[in-house]
């Protein structure tokens, strides 16, 4: 690049709060910075943006680290990281000082031999290819960089988002599997979803999911997954009309998750077969008659709760043999040995709950600086009208056809 040129782009990027290059950054004003790898010292985040005088802990962001660590029941990688945060920076007498909060977590249990055998392989799904290709250098313990372990770095980011959502705007951030593999799983109770290793809002199924479980690791073969999140109390207004649109964040932000291939907002690729009648939320003065937009329309928040559905594709690392190739292009073999999720789907709802929270906190801080003293006249509406199911069934009364004027 011209030296002049560069130097533009750069300012550009600066003046503009993005960075020219390597996408370690998410956010504008509510920033997260990460670093590290699967299996060295550390991984860490630095959080640049958090409002000062909340009162925050490590004890605050633990609780959130312990729903993603590994190890965590038999259906999971067997890796035993304690996932103990340590907060370096930015907290002073107990509460944020408004400066940078470095964050880190150190490995603990990193089993590199394991990946040794494999080291001049590229492994099927991975992007041990695509890596060494763009770097010409590859960490192939665990993935480096790659790996699904840096997503615990969000998590504990996305803890003081949370708090903060929270206690600000009484923000609720809620996440549960809908689908492992071929089983759909019906919603019963916000409840179960602490209660059993799968994150389902359905405690009844989670025998079947253990038996499914149960067989899939013996085959050695691994599934996807579909996680569905909710943001509840989520105000009207937040996000931007045009190029930073709420939902358009949201869903670059979920696809940065290790493994998703797919996002979905409101009724999401189900608006295909909708009809207009149907699609359309319809509003009363009691509320909103659906929410088929997923809570956004033209890309700013109703007021409604955001829903926001990923696909999540089938591990990579599997036991059985896979054809590839070799570091010199040479075609051979690979069986992928060690401990690996068979359906890294099982521990991604702490995650996608932390992506939905991190772009919330950034849009609510963005808001709040350009629109804190507008005032609208037209009331707010409800999330949904008291009556909206049955309301929807009301046939339609039609108006009488006018009749032509005579001339």
């Amino acid at each position: 690049m011209h030296p002049t040129v560069g130097a533009v782009a750069a300012e550009f990027a600066t003046a503009n709060g993005t960075s020219e290059m390597s996408g370690n950054t998410l956010g504008k004003l509510f920033c997260v910075t990460s670093f590290g790898e699967s299996h060295g010292p550390a991984i860490g985040c630095v959080v640049d943006g958090c409002p000062p005088g909340m009162e925050l802990s490590e004890a605050d962001i633990q609780p959130e680290l312990d729903r993603r660590k590994p190890g965590t029941s038999r259906h999971v990688t067997q890796r035993r990281e304690e996932d103990t945060v340590e907060i370096l920076s930015g907290v002073f007498e107990g509460k944020t000082t408004g400066t940078p909060i470095a964050l880190l977590i150190r490995n603990t249990d990193a089993k590199s031999k394991d990946y040794s055998k494999i080291r001049d392989l590229f492994r099927p799904g991975h992007a041990d290819y695509t890596y060494l290709q763009k770097y010409g250098i590859r960490d192939y313990r665990g993935g480096g960089r790659q790996s699904a372990r840096e997503t615990a770095v969000r998590v504990a980011a996305a803890a003081i988002a949370k708090k903060w959502l929270h206690r600000k705007y009484g923000v609720m951030v809620h996440g549960h599997l809908v689908q492992l593999g071929p089983l759909k799983i019906p919603f019963k109770s916000w409840d179960a979803v602490h209660d059993n290793p799968f994150f389902v809002a359905n405690a009844e199924i989670v025998p079947q999911l253990e038996e499914f479980m149960d067989r899939l690791r013996k085959s050695g073969d691994s599934c996807g997954a579909l996680i569905a999140t909710v943001a509840q109390n989520v105000p009207v207004g937040w996000g931007e009309p045009v190029y930073d649109k709420l939902d358009a964040d949201l869903a670059y932000n979920m696809m940065s998750i290790n493994a998703v291939k797919g996002v979905e907002i409101g009724a999401g690729f189900r608006a295909v077969e909708q009809k207009g009648t149907e699609h359309s939320d319809e509003m009363t003065p009691e509320g909103f008659l659906s929410n088929n937009a997923g809570g956004i329309l033209g890309g700013i928040s109703t007021g409604q709760n955001i829903v926001v559905r990923v696909a999540i594709k089938p591990t990579s690392s599997i036991r059985l043999p896979r054809r590839t190739i070799d570091v010199k292009g040479q075609p051979t073999v690979i069986e992928t040995h060690g401990r690996h999720d068979p359906c890294v789907g099982i521990r991604a709802t702490p995650i996608c709950e932390a992506m939905m929270a991190l772009t919330l906190m950034d849009h609510a801080l963005r808001h709040r600086a350009q629109n804190a003293d507008v005032a609208c006249a037209t009331p707010r509406l409800p999330a949904q009208a008291p009556d909206a199911v049955n309301a929807r069934l009301q046939p339609r009364k039609r108006r009488p056809a006018r009749r032509p004027k005579k001339l």
